[in-house]
């Protein structure tokens, strides 16, 4: 920990990508390039890797992983591997349009006027929201 006297360390580099296992990655890959407005911008020749990236932020890297295992959250069997919150101006209108494109909203909300808990088609849960951190 530093003081308050000392500046922080220069960061060693910037959040390049958030990776997602999953069992098919071009599958998962068109769910989320239609939810974010994301583009391909790589992918292996043998299809086990894509990575898509946005306007703006990190890319968002799918990983094939043979034997994939969903989460169960909020069951602690199989936590949540990862969770992405997404921000949205209107929580209705983007839910549905999530589900329309393979979401489920998941069977514990903890605080859906705000944020709403949904899964991605091969059961990464992920947030929408309407909060914001300004």
């Amino acid at each position: 920990m530093t003081s308050a006297a000392q500046p922080d360390p220069a960061p060693i580099g910037t959040l390049a990508s958030v990776s997602l296992n999953c069992p098919e990655p071009a599958v998962l890959a068109d769910f989320y390039t239609a939810l974010l407005g994301m583009r391909r911008v790589f992918a292996t020749p043998d299809g086990r890797l894509v990575s898509l990236a946005g306007a703006t932020g990190p890319n968002l890297t799918l990983m094939q992983v043979d034997d994939y295992a969903a989460s169960t959250w909020p069951d602690p069997e199989r936590p949540q591997q990862i969770h992405l919150d997404i921000a949205v101006a209107q929580l209705d209108v983007a839910v549905a349009r999530a589900e329309e494109l393979g979401a489920t909203q998941a069977v514990h909300q903890a605080g859906p006027q705000m944020w709403r808990v949904l899964l991605d088609p091969v059961g990464h849960p992920f947030c929408l929201t309407t909060a914001t951190g300004g």
